[in-house]
């Protein structure tokens, strides 16, 4: 029961004039017997709240910061209703409006449109519907809650798609629809041309130009059917929360953009793409990735605070990957490497080549050039001194063979794709 309304408050106004007009102990008799009065015709007259019921239909996923629709159809097996209705979600699914005013006929229903705009990843789920159903008086109401389940999935945003088409078009390039044919160590031959200056010579077909007037020298096309692996770290470091374009977002979905890129890519250079998401366990795994599968995959993971399992992540690699493939560990770069997956390189090197991409703060950059009082010194030493460890890093790595990336986070999705069309068209994946 709730007092409400703004005929409510007319009404008790009314009773208090009555009430101060009449002697003081008649005017509080009559005072309380008409509020006593009001209360009772509204909560009888009132349509009952507990004999509702309700269902849901619309969106089940939606891209994160995009809007969708959930539509709740109230059935009123009883009198007329009346009121106000509230459809309780988590803040994070975005309802733009969650109170409405209601107005069902006995027997009726009525359907109600709720727009949603998720702000973060993840399983939305609704909480409760909540009535209240006012007297004809306006002076109290019936309320009551009803749990009516919905969830709807907040897929990754995937703001690097973007770049897909500039990427795409050198693809086809390197593919061999246009004329810029290259040669690669490991790559298919397409055909044989006259030498222009620039060509590498070992590509010159010595036996084609004694045969002919010119020197010739064979063409040839990046091998298709390629395996590329994708490992997501979603231990401790990913939770960490960078600086960005799209404002402070946590290194796990800077990576899963970069992966998501990589992954378009990659299916359409006709590559096959496995996915697995990995912190002491495995979280997620889709083989022959598809993005509508993969993205759906990506959707509900969200960081672990454990530390990663780099000798679990290789073993598991090993055992999924059965040929020679690119694989792509999306990680933090830091000491913690050096120690753990460092010593498993051997063994990983030897049947794959594996490539890191790592998140670089940009608060770290500009703290590095900071330079205004001592506390800025102090704190662009500190800078300085991560980002040469960060350094140090990547050449120990590349002396073990591995490729690394690390970027700026508006910026890692595009350079893993550029490496990995750069290894593709060298011939070493």
């Amino acid at each position: 029961m709730a007092l409400t309304g703004r005929a409510g408050l007319l009404a008790l106004i009314g009773v208090l004039v009555v009430g101060l007009l009449l002697p003081s102990w008649q005017g509080i008799l009559v005072l309380f017997g008409l509020l006593v009065l009001g209360v009772a015709v509204d909560l009888v007259l009132a349509a009952g709240v507990r004999q509702l019921t309700f269902s849901r239909a619309g969106a089940t996923s939606v891209r994160t910061g995009e809007p969708c629709v959930v539509q709740l159809t109230v059935h009123n097996p009883g009198r007329r209703l009346r009121g106000v209705l509230r459809d309780a979600w988590a803040p994070s699914a975005g309802v733009v409006v969650d109170r409405v005013a209601v107005d069902v006929p006995a027997g009726g229903s009525r359907v109600l449109s709720f727009e949603l705009r998720p702000v973060r990843r993840g399983d939305r789920v609704a909480d409760r519907v909540t009535v209240r159903s006012h007297g004809p008086l306006g002076i109290a109401a019936r309320q009551g809650s009803h749990v009516v389940p919905w969830t709807v999935r907040a897929l990754p945003p995937f703001h690097s798609r973007r770049h897909l088409p500039p990427l795409l078009e050198r693809l086809r390039e390197l593919d061999g629809r246009r004329a810029s044919l290259i040669r690669g160590a490991g790559t298919e031959f397409d055909s044989l041309r006259s030498y222009v200056i620039g060509d590498d010579v070992r590509s010159i077909d010595w036996r084609a130009s004694a045969r002919s007037s010119d020197v010739v020298v064979r063409t040839w096309r990046p091998e298709r059917d390629r395996q590329v692996t994708i490992v997501l770290d979603t231990a401790r470091t990913s939770a960490g929360r960078v600086d960005g374009a799209l404002g402070g977002l946590p290194r796990l979905d800077t990576a899963m953009d970069a992966a998501l890129l990589l992954s378009a890519l990659a299916s359409q250079a006709r590559d096959q793409v496995d996915f697995l998401a990995f912190s002491q366990q495995v979280r997620a795994s889709v083989p022959r990735a598809k993005l509508p599968v993969l993205v759906q995959a990506m959707a509900p993971l969200e960081a672990e605070l454990v530390e990663f399992d780099a000798r679990g992540a290789v073993a598991e690699v090993l055992r999924r990957a059965g040929r020679r493939s690119l694989v792509v560990l999306l990680t933090a770069l830091e000491p913690s490497i050096e120690h753990g997956l460092l010593p498993l390189l051997p063994a990983l090197a030897t049947r794959h080549h594996l490539l890191i991409a790592s998140v670089s703060d940009p608060a770290v950059h500009a703290m590095a050039a900071g330079r205004g009082d001592l506390e800025a010194v102090y704190g662009a030493a500190a800078a300085e001194r991560t980002l040469a460890e960060r350094r140090r890093l990547t050449a120990l790595l590349a002396r073990h063979g591995v490729d690394v990336v690390d970027a700026l986070p508006d910026d890692l999705p595009r350079a893993l794709a550029d490496r990995y069309l750069a290894l593709k068209a060298a011939g070493k994946l």
